[in-house]
């Protein structure tokens, strides 16, 4: 009865388009008022308790890190290597979007900010050499959500924080799955210009000198991921300190290339402030969705319903693919992360399912979700950029979500792939 309360008055909510955030912590606040005998203030107790961690630091280090990188010009150097690397493969600046922005995701760990930074360099570039708006806007869409999946990852640090688990093994196990999910989209943009679906200008031969031009000009970028990597491999220091050592060479990277001004990193500082203030609101109005979810002995109810009903692993791993992706098309991602995690790992676990492992499938499902009509977020950004409309943004799109599914399924049934890159390091 509980839980029936708390998801009605949660859906109705959000149906009379209450902010998701608001529709958790209100249905939270009802629910405990009829139904529990416990004091409000105990609310506001676990909601200071739910974001006492130190973890949670890194998520607003790693934003502003992305901010003050794209206001560097980092990601119109990237895009000028990208292009020299690829751009002579058949379907050009398509495949240049697609490099461009998972090198790009070992920067920033918010695919809105991939998104919304990078697009704007991929999708006029495109524009210009003669692609349709519409597919410049796709392909776009479609490769910035590599960006979380490629570490650092904002939504990986709070699913860390959530479970326990290590930040470091799952930013180690996002490799593979991010560079999978990229060179899967660059074989669909192939098969897509070799088949005239799409139509694609002349490529430009490759040229060494041009390519050991951009690279010079792109190493100070491109080094950022890979001391990043090196710091979490050596343990130099905690993916939060990470954070703050990436923020403070970006500053100087930006500075040094006379590209960065002070007003630019207070307007970047802004930006920071207003995503993470959008996402620690989230997570506290979910601190007492989840606390009632756990106390109603909801998770242990639904293992024992997933095993009775369904005999193996295979198939509970597929219905959680195949509802967190329905979810997805109409709620926001972080929210659907703070509900679905206390609801479902217990029951991975209970099935012998990684950590780790878990946190890839749920990451790579939830960034797809921003990927589907009629609430894609990804989407929409994309949309303004390109100045087209939904119908013709979810026509474009349609053939990348083959790679995209691809790609879950992959590391859904594959869970060796997953946690090579941690193994071979030597992770538990």
């Amino acid at each position: 009865m509980t839980l029936a309360l708390l998801f009605g008055l949660f859906a109705l909510l959000v149906v009379i388009e209450v902010p998701v955030a608001f529709a958790m912590g209100l249905a939270s606040l009802a629910v405990i008022g009829f139904t529990q005998p416990i004091p409000l203030s105990i609310v506001v107790q676990r909601i200071g308790s739910g974001l006492d961690s130190f973890v949670l630091i890194a998520i607003p280090l790693f934003v502003l890190a992305g901010h003050l990188l794209n206001r560097a010009g980092i990601a119109d150097r990237i895009f000028e290597f990208a292009a020299a690397l690829v751009g002579h493969i058949r379907g050009g600046l398509a495949h240049v979007n697609v490099v461009a922005s998972m090198i790009f995701a070992g920067m920033s760990g918010v695919a809105q900010a991939d998104a919304a930074g990078l697009g704007v360099v991929e999708v006029n570039a495109m524009r210009k050499e003669g692609f349709d708006p519409a597919f410049a806007a796709a392909v776009s869409a479609a490769s910035a959500i590599i960006g979380p999946i490629i570490p650092p990852s904002v939504i990986m640090v709070i699913y860390a924080v959530m479970v326990q688990a290590s930040v470091a093994d799952l930013f180690l196990a996002g490799f593979l799955p991010g560079i999978l999910m990229g060179g899967l989209l660059m074989l669909t943009i192939y098969w897509l210009v070799r088949t005239g679906r799409v139509v694609a200008p002349p490529v430009v031969p490759m040229s060494l000198p041009r390519l050991g031009r951009t690279f010079v000009r792109a190493m100070p970028a491109l080094a950022a991921p890979i001391l990043l990597t090196v710091g979490l491999l050596a343990g130099i220091a905690t993916p939060t300190e990470l954070g703050a050592l990436t923020v403070l060479y970006a500053t100087a990277l930006g500075f040094l290339q006379r590209e960065l001004t002070w007003p630019s990193v207070l307007e970047a500082a802004r930006e920071t402030l207003v995503t993470c203030g959008v996402l620690v609101f989230i997570i506290a109005c979910a601190v007492p969705f989840g606390w009632i979810v756990a106390t109603s002995q909801a998770p242990m109810k639904l293992a024992l319903f997933v095993t009775e009903n369904f005999d193996n692993r295979v198939a509970v791993l597929a219905v959680i693919n195949v509802g967190l992706l329905l979810v997805g098309c109409f709620m926001e991602t972080t929210a659907i992360l703070l509900i679905a995690t206390p609801t479902l790992y217990p029951l991975v676990t209970a099935l012998g399912v990684d950590p780790v492992h878990f946190g890839i499938i749920l990451v790579v499902n939830l960034l797809i979700g921003t990927l589907t009509p009629p609430f894609g977020v990804i989407l929409f950004i994309m949309m303004d950029i390109a100045k087209v409309s939904l119908a013709q943004m979810s026509r474009a799109v349609l053939p990348f979500y083959v790679p995209l599914l691809l790609t879950l399924l992959v590391i859904t049934y594959w869970p060796d792939f997953v946690l090579a890159v941690p193994r071979f390091f030597g992770r538990p």
